[in-house]
């Protein structure tokens, strides 16, 4: 008896050893499945890095015993129209009815298809599919998960993981090129905006964030502006969002006696000292100048003149390549 039973608890630990030995990491997985992700943008708009960074979460990487039993990596729950397999498992409650499927596959094309038919879900598919910021928020929005903080935790895996790379064109390839770098960040940024015309825009990293009194509120580098309307001046749009209009010319970089043209970004915070995004440099393109990126990045003028060496009154050139922190 006792052989038999030490029998079964080497056994029991052999399987447990074996289990946490084929435990997928993280990188694992997406190299798994990103390829369903990316042709899933595609096809419906959805941002391969928020299809990715909700693997992720809700299927702990496809190790948690939800997506073992049952296939289901999005945590998704029967609701009153769902006809297929179901698996009952505690969730907000004991014995919650979830989806099951008969492949992983089958759960990346019903998460899919629930965003896109769901109502709730319609205000997502406003959003570029490379905003995932704004796709992470609205999820949280739209009631996707009851976790506070379920769109904080999204947007920190999509960027400690650079899952945005997945969103751009041909953005395996890229997401691949920069995964396997050996050099440093930096160094890999370099390289390739040395022999390439590609821009970083910052403009994708724009982020909707609300709307106040016909203007729509974005964000960029952490920092909150809107964009001038014909006939906008610098009084007129400070007392629609009470600030005085010196303070909103210090805030933008301008002059006291600086004007508004349509389209001029303006912003109703203080800028940053320095890019907070990923890119390290930018290389300059015809029309641009060191205000124009500073006001396109959300950087001070001044710091980043200061960050790329510029004396008082000396600009940048086509073709210069720009530090952003």
């Amino acid at each position: 008896m006792k052989r038999v039973y030490l029998s079964l608890i080497l056994l029991f630990a052999a399987t447990v050893s074996l289990c946490a030995a084929e435990r997928q990491t993280r990188e694992e997985y997406v190299e798994r499945y990103k390829a369903i992700a990316i042709a899933h943008m595609e096809r419906y708009g959805i941002p391969a890095s928020i299809t990715m960074a909700q693997g992720i979460l809700e299927s702990d990487s496809g190790n948690s015993r939800l997506s073992l039993s049952s296939n289901n990596h999005f945590g998704i729950k029967c609701k009153k129209h769902w006809t297929g397999d179901r698996v009952y498992h505690d969730d907000d409650a004991k014995g919650e009815c979830f989806r099951a499927y008969p492949s992983v596959e089958a759960s990346y094309q019903d998460h899919a298809d629930f965003l896109d038919q769901s109502p709730r879900y319609d205000s997502l598919f406003a959003y570029p599919s490379d905003d995932y910021r704004s796709w992470a928020r609205g999820l949280k929005a739209a009631g996707y998960a009851t976790a506070p903080d379920y769109a904080e935790r999204l947007v920190k895996i999509i960027e400690s993981m650079k899952l945005y790379l997945l969103d751009k064109e041909n953005g395996n390839k890229i997401y691949s090129a920069a995964k396997n770098a050996t050099a440093n960040t930096e160094a890999w940024f370099e390289s390739n905006l040395a022999t390439s015309d590609e821009q970083i825009n910052p403009n994708a990293f724009r982020v909707t964030v609300n709307s106040h009194k016909g203007y729509g509120v974005y964000r960029t580098n952490h920092t909150f502006y809107v964009v001038a309307k014909e006939g906008d001046t610098f009084e007129s749009m400070g007392e629609v969002f009470d600030i005085s209009a010196n303070m909103l010319r210090k805030l933008n970089d301008v002059a006291k006696n600086g004007t508004l043209s349509k389209g001029d970004i303006v912003y109703i915070e203080r800028k940053k000292t320095q890019w907070l995004g990923n890119v390290m440099q930018h290389k300059v393109v015809r029309d641009e100048n060191i205000y124009s990126l500073s006001q396109s990045y959300g950087i001070r003028l001044k710091s980043l003149a200061k960050l790329n060496k510029l004396r008082k009154g000396e600009d940048v050139r086509k073709g210069d390549v720009i530090r952003l922190k």
